[in-house]
């Protein structure tokens, strides 16, 4: 075996992210549900917006955890 297979296969997936992520980013306005979801924070106050996508962040860490435990079997 070839003693830099390890780092090729995370160079692969690593760049496999980030073209998934750069498409993502491109259709993010196109997205309905993303950022919106029931559960995510927003406060508007008048000189101010806050806005914390918890629920978001959930739902993205729980897919992203899935398609690299796939990619780790």
């Amino acid at each position: 075996m070839n003693e830099l297979q390890p780092l090729a296969k995370f160079l692969i997936l690593g760049g496999a992210v980030l073209i998934i992520l750069g498409i993502a980013l491109l259709f993010w306005d196109k997205i309905p549900f993303l950022g919106r979801l029931p559960g995510d924070i927003i406060i508007k106050k008048k000189n101010y917006t806050f806005h914390f996508p918890i629920v978001t962040s959930i739902i993205i860490s729980l897919v992203l955890s899935l398609i690299l435990y796939l990619f780790r079997k």
